[in-house]
C-alpha cells in the first residue's frame, strides 16, 4: 500500500512539474475558481490556470513594490485573471471614436471659465445621485453604463427621485447612432438616442414595458478635450459626468486599491465609466489629487467596483473623451 501511495504521488509531482504548473498554488486555484464560477474543459484546464498562475505572479510581484513604495496602488486577483492582457482587451475595449456627427443632435462644448469655483472635494455619492455598482458581464457595453450613470444622476438632480435605468434599451435601441449593442459604442451617441427617442426606460420597466419612460434628455455637452479644468468645474456643478479612459494595461485589469497612475503616456480612449467627483488636497497639503470613478465590472473589481485616479496630468486620457446630457423630467402620467 505504501509503495503505491509513493508511486501515486510521485506520478502526481511529475505530472505536474511537466506542465509548469505550481504544486503550492493548487488550493489557491480551487478556491478562485468555486468563487468566481470557473468550469473548464479537461483540455483547457492547464491553459488557463498557467495564465491565472502568471497573473498571480504578476500582482504579488506589482504588490510587493508597492509596499516598498514604489506604486500608489495595489492589484487584485479578480474574476479576470484567467485571461491573457490581449483576450481582457479584446473583451473590454468598448469604445468607439466619440466623434457626434448623427443628424438632429443638439450638442454643446463645455469649456473651462475663469470666474468659476470648484469644491475641495465632490462625491455625489453621498447626495444620492449614484446607483449601484452593475456589472456588464462579457457584452461590450461600458459606453451604456457610463451614459445610464450620467442619466441617473442628472435625473435625480432634475427629480430628487433616483432611477436605474435602462442599459438594454441602449444596447438595443441607439444602433441609428452607430453604436453597436455588445460591439462598442459611444456615451455622446447614446444621449443623442435618448433625446431623439423622447427619453429612456428605466431599467426595472425594459424590456417588459417599453411604454413606460423614466427620463428625458433635451441635449448633450461635451466637455473641452484635454482639459481637466473644465472637467473639474463639469463634475462640481452638473453632477457625473461620462468619461472614456485607456484601460488597456495589465494594472488596470487587475486594479484592487489606492490612486493609481496610467503606467504608459499611450492616451488610446477604450473604456467609459463614470466620474462621481473628485478630491483637492488643501493648499500646502500632503496627498496626490484625484477622480472618484465608477466602473461597470461588479463590485468585485477595484475598490467595490470603484477606482481612484491621478488628478491633474490628463492620467489614460481621462478628459479626453468627456460628455454629459442636459435633462428634463417625463411628464407626469
Amino acid at each position: 500500500m505504501l509503495i503505491f501511495v509513493v508511486t501515486t504521488t510521485f506520478w502526481v509531482i511529475q505530472r505536474t512539474s511537466s506542465t509548469g504548473l505550481a504544486l503550492d498554488l493548487e488550493g489557491v486555484w480551487k478556491d478562485w475558481k468555486a468563487t468566481h464560477g470557473k468550469e473548464y474543459l479537461e483540455e483547457e484546464e492547464n491553459f488557463r490556470r498557467t495564465i491565472w498562475e502568471k497573473n498571480l505572479r504578476m500582482i504579488r510581484q506589482h504588490n510587493l513594490e508597492a509596499s516598498l513604495g514604489k506604486h500608489t496602488y495595489r492589484l487584485g486577483m479578480n474574476h479576470f485573471g484567467d485571461l491573457t492582457n490581449e483576450e481582457f482587451n479584446q473583451r473590454t475595449n468598448c469604445l468607439l471614436p466619440s466623434t457626434v456627427e448623427p443628424p438632429g443632435g443638439n450638442v454643446t462644448l463645455f469649456r473651462e471659465s475663469a470666474i468659476v469655483e470648484t469644491p475641495k472635494e465632490v462625491d455625489w455619492r453621498k447626495k444620492g445621485y449614484v446607483t449601484l455598482v452593475k456589472d456588464q458581464g462579457n457584452c461590450g457595453s461600458c459606453w451604456a453604463f457610463s451614459a445610464t450613470g450620467a442619466l441617473e444622476g442628472l435625473h435625480f438632480k432634475v427629480t430628487k427621485r433616483l432611477v436605474s435605468l435602462s442599459e438594454q434599451n441602449l444596447i438595443d435601441c441607439s444602433g441609428n447612432f452607430r453604436n453597436k449593442g455588445c460591439g462598442g459604442g459611444n456615451a455622446s451617441r447614446a444621449f443623442l438616442y435618448v433625446q431623439h427617442n423622447g427619453g429612456i426606460n428605466s431599467e426595472e420597466t425594459y424590456p417588459y414595458l417599453s411604454e413606460k419612460i423614466a427620463a428625458k434628455c433635451s441635449s448633450s455637452v461635451m466637455v473641452s478635450k484635454g482639459d481637466e479644468r473644465a472637467l473639474e468645474q463639469a463634475v462640481a456643478n452638473v453632477g457625473p459626468v461620462s468619461i472614456a479612459l485607456d484601460s488597456r494595461s495589465k494594472e488596470f485589469q487587475f486594479y484592487k486599491s489606492g490612486i493609481f497612475s496610467c503606467p504608459w503616456n499611450g492616451k488610446a480612449l477604450t473604456h467609459a465609466v463614470l466620474a462621481v467627483g473628485y478630491v483637492k488636497s488643501p493648499e500646502g497639503g500632503k496627498g496626490p489629487n484625484y477622480w472618484i470613478l465608477k466602473n461597470s465590472w461588479s463590485k468585485i473589481w477595484g475598490e467595490k467596483g470603484y477606482m481612484r485616479l491621478l488628478k491633474g496630468a490628463n492620467q489614460c486620457g481621462v478628459a479626453d473623451g468627456a460628455s454629459y446630457p442636459v435633462l428634463k423630467p417625463a411628464e407626469e402620467p
